[in-house]
């Protein structure tokens, strides 16, 4: 998220054009022109991060951090450790000033630094409160951050990638648009689960997977049936028609599955190399 709405990030050239799934950072060229900074408050700050699930295991990166105070809130109210990133590097002295007097300077770092250089990797949690062209343009990094990472984002969405979960709040004091609200928006980064599976006995599973919503095929012999689902993270549901089938647990090479009700099959799975199962 984003504690301010900065807008000189947001001339972007052709970055909205990248394909999905495209990793390589993009390099925005900025607007020249100053717009006003749009301050978050701090009940949908802390609404945001309770959105994310943040604890004191995670670590939270903050894009556009503006006055630091997601990541202080994120230190002092939750435990957690974060980074904000901000051009302006009178913020980010304000919040170097800010995290010390609330106590959190050491678990707390904030960097003036374009958000398209930023590493996302260590995050658990991302936050950010940017225009929905640069939310589009960090989109490919951001589905390429480990499954499981949490992304939060004020009132602007990711395009075709359908939030988990979306909540609005009521903000009186709002300065921009129409209505006196904003809009939280949560995804959990999903496995890359999409091609074919094969398990013991020539069986295979083939699934194609758009974002978290998934389809699938099993092939076993005499045995053919389809299935829809759903990944969170690292975690697959599938149904089939008489409900919950499985329930599996992804990695880059494996799935481990877990019997549902009613079935004792919890084969496990492998990600093939080829175009069958042998």
């Amino acid at each position: 998220m984003t504690p301010t709405l900065h807008r000189r990030l947001a001339s972007l050239v052709c970055a909205v054009l990248l394909p999905l799934g495209h990793a390589t950072p993009v390099t925005p060229t900025p607007l020249v022109e100053d717009v006003p900074f749009i301050t978050t408050p701090d009940h949908v700050a802390v609404a945001m991060l309770e959105m994310g699930g943040v604890g004191a295991k995670d670590h939270v990166i903050d894009l556009g951090s503006g006055d630091g105070r997601i990541v202080i809130t994120a230190a002092k109210r939750f435990g957690a450790s974060g980074v904000g990133v901000e051009i302006v590097p009178e913020l980010v002295a304000q919040s170097r000033e800010h995290a010390r007097r609330a106590g959190v300077e050491a678990r707390t770092r904030f960097e003036v630094q374009d958000l398209f250089a930023t590493e996302l990797a260590p995050a658990t949690v991302v936050t950010m409160y940017l225009l929905p062209e640069v939310n589009l343009a960090l989109r490919p990094r951001l589905l390429a951050l480990a499954p499981g990472t949490r992304i939060v984002s004020h009132d602007w969405d990711l395009g075709d990638w359908l939030p988990d979960r979306t909540l609005t709040l009521a903000v009186p004091q709002k300065t921009i648009g129409l209505e006196k609200t904003s809009r939280l928006h949560l995804w959990t980064v999903p496995a890359k689960v999409d091609g074919l599976w094969c398990a013991a006995g020539g069986a295979s599973l083939r699934i194609e997977q758009r974002y978290q919503a998934l389809q699938a095929t099993l092939d076993d012999g005499p045995e053919r049936r389809s299935y829809s689902g759903r990944i969170d993270g690292t975690t697959l549901h599938l149904l089939g028609s008489g409900g919950l089938a499985w329930i599996a647990s992804a990695t880059d090479e494996q799935l481990r599955t877990a019997p549902a009700a009613g079935s004792s099959a919890a084969p496990t799975w492998r990600r093939s190399t080829g175009a069958e199962c042998p």
